[in-house]
């Protein structure tokens, strides 16, 4: 299975170098010099990482393919892609997205919506929930509200704070 590392950005200087937005929690492990890493659009691909740093708190890349901005600027937009069977993790609370996609969401025993999506942010990382109505509903992704993920069992419990999937509903609009 392929688990999407980043999204390339904008070049960085006249040398190839790119920013990238990172869609994995150990960059240094995953973008060492020699990687090869799968491109979408295939086109573009694969890369092979030259060499990896920081600018401030924007992680930058340089490939073995690219040699000047103009090179670095046809990547813009394109995914970085790493095959999961190279990424064996030892940490048992950890999952792609691709994991959780599908899985049934429940509350109790009563089944409230599935997830849709996940979202890696700065802060947080927030599960997007539809509901049995169809609206989405933002779920933050920590241990408190997610106390449980069951992948094999088709499944995660939630226990939201009251309101979490009422707030902000056509019901409330006239209250």
């Amino acid at each position: 299975m392929q688990v999407q590392l980043a999204r390339i950005g904008k070049p960085h200087g006249i040398r190839g170098e790119v920013t990238v937005q990172l869609f994995t929690d150990a960059p240094a492990e995953r973008f060492v010099p020699g990687e090869e890493l799968r491109v979408e659009p295939a086109k573009l691909g694969p890369l092979t990482v030259l060499g990896a740093r920081w600018n401030k708190e924007i992680l930058l890349l340089s490939f073995e393919e690219i040699e000047d901005r103009n090179q670095a600027e046809t990547l813009r937009g394109a995914k970085l892609f790493i095959d999961t069977e190279d990424t064996a993790d030892a940490d048992d609370d950890a999952w792609y997205e691709h994991q959780l996609v599908g899985l049934a969401v429940r509350v109790g025993d009563e089944t409230v919506g599935k997830v849709k999506s996940l979202s890696i942010l700065p802060s947080q990382d927030l599960l997007t929930v539809e509901d049995l109505a169809g609206r989405e509903i933002l779920v933050p992704f920590v241990t408190e509200i997610v106390p449980e993920v069951n992948v094999e069992g088709g499944y995660i419990l939630l226990t939201p704070p009251g309101g979490l999937f009422t707030l902000n509903t056509d019901d409330d609009a006239g209250e």
